[in-house]
């Protein structure tokens, strides 16, 4: 069994078609067809199977690509340990980001790496923080910032920042100097939907609490909910530096909820597992010196 079989197995699972993974591993389809016949061969078991809109994994590739990815993941880090030995290492670190928080910090993470690291490579992926935390369990990413994430016994957590949360209402609305917690529910409410963290956070202070918020409508991220209160279609809940992501014109009226304030908090998540190599241990000291007031 060689990496090359494994890493073309992985590519056509990823794209659903020998011919995107011809691209992405910039090979011809028969070479690509001939590494999964050698790879079935020695596993005595069709790993793929052809349909009519691509290529899908049989039950058999389905068992065997997780320890796949395991062991392209485990290759990955071994290349990189040894080419940690350099002073000026190659290799390549991942990072994971929430969209608002890669807007604003990634023009000043990636040129911080390049002039530290000229030979390497940066990655910056992007996704809602549940989403990133499953990534980082799963070997995916190197380390990851991340709002608010569930406990996991797999990953280290270390805080760079919190922000009080803010009701956001209409322009031209009128807000009390502050919210209570109880008082929420007086107002029509776009959130973003489950498992968004703003959401999640709520839902974990005012549900043990009885407080059942007035939701009008859902959405996918934090942009949009501001974008239909700017529309005055409802009010919405987000930390005072989302307000920056609206587009300009009248701002929306806003006040801090409570007392008992609500604070969202930013994290550094790595693995605890991994020993990290130089890229991914200066990569984290790198984000620990971002100014994140200013770029969120």
């Amino acid at each position: 069994m060689e990496l090359r079989q494994i890493e073309t197995l992985v590519a056509i699972a990823d794209g659903g078609s020998f011919s995107r993974a011809a691209i992405t591993l910039n090979l011809a389809q028969p070479s690509l067809s001939r590494q999964i016949a050698l790879l079935e061969e020695e596993l005595g078991q069709r790993l793929l199977l052809r349909t009519g809109r691509g290529v899908a994994l049989t039950v058999a590739g389905e068992h065997f690509i997780v320890h796949a990815r395991s062991m392209l993941e485990l290759a990955r880090r071994a290349r990189d340990a040894v080419r940690d030995i350099d002073d000026n290492p190659a290799g390549r670190i991942t990072v994971g980001m929430p969209p608002r928080v890669a807007v604003g910090l990634s023009v000043p993470l990636v040129r911080a790496f390049r002039a530290r690291f000229g030979r390497a490579v940066i990655a910056v992926q992007e996704g809602l923080s549940q989403s990133l935390r499953e990534l980082l369990v799963a070997g995916r990413l190197d380390l990851a910032l991340l709002f608010d994430p569930l406990p996991s016994p797999q990953l280290a957590y270390e805080s760079l920042m919190r922000e009080r949360l803010l009701i956001v209402a209409p322009p031209g609305s009128h807000l009390p100097e502050r919210v209570g917690l109880a008082a929420l529910s007086n107002y029509p409410l776009v959130l973003p939907s489950p498992p968004n963290a703003i959401r999640n956070l709520l839902d974990g202070v005012l549900g043990p609490r009885g407080i059942a918020l007035h939701i009008i409508a859902e959405v996918g991220a934090v942009q949009t909910a501001l974008a239909l209160v700017r529309e005055g279609v409802g009010c919405t809940v987000v930390p005072e530096s989302a307000l920056a992501m609206g587009k300009e014109g009248v701002d929306p009226v806003q006040a801090p909820i409570g007392p008992p304030a609500i604070w969202n908090r930013l994290v550094l998540a790595t693995p605890r597992a991994s020993p990290g190599t130089r890229l991914s241990r200066e990569t984290a000291r790198l984000l620990r010196e971002l100014d994140f007031r200013s770029g969120l």
